[in-house]
């Protein structure tokens, strides 16, 4: 995996190396884990899509993951060891760290394209690893971000 050097015009000339691999959104991984009954359809597409070998990752979203996951309101809330050892379990996936020009590339996007900030992270980190996809529900579906497409992989559920 290339990691950046550090600008953000270094992520956005980065050779695509990984356009097989899928970046997954949290609300992937948090569906996965779900044990609501109104959300048993995405519950299995989520597990079929962390099935496969051709996934990414980034430290963002394992920490929203394990605070989501863990937080007092959530109905079928984890304890901390069962999401600590399910973040770990995660890192036999590709995972993007957050270095400066990820957030530098990431700022950008967000202004450029009015979305929040964590979401242009998201989609950042998603392009310093190569992805030409993010799966997320929660960023507008077949929406371009310059290059890093987005799809709902719950679309039709």
């Amino acid at each position: 995996m290339i990691r950046s050097s550090g600008s953000a015009a270094a992520i956005a000339s980065i050779e695509r190396i990984c356009t097989g691999v899928q970046f997954v959104d949290t609300n992937v991984l948090l569906y996965a884990i779900s044990h609501d009954p109104d959300e048993l359809e995405k519950t299995t597409r989520a597990n079929e899509l962390l099935s496969a070998a051709d996934v990414g990752l980034s430290v963002q979203v394992l920490q929203e993951f394990y605070v989501q996951a863990t937080r007092d309101s959530r109905a079928d809330r984890l304890t901390h060891e069962q999401a600590a050892g399910l973040v770990d379990s995660f890192r036999r996936f590709s995972i993007q760290d957050t270095k400066i020009g990820v957030v530098l590339a990431a700022m950008s996007t967000c202004r450029r394209f009015g979305i929040s900030y964590w979401d242009a992270a998201i989609l950042e980190a998603a392009r310093a690893m190569g992805c030409e996809v993010v799966l997320s529900e929660d960023l507008s579906d077949s929406q371009d971000y310059s290059g890093v497409r987005v799809e709902n992989p719950f679309r039709g559920i």
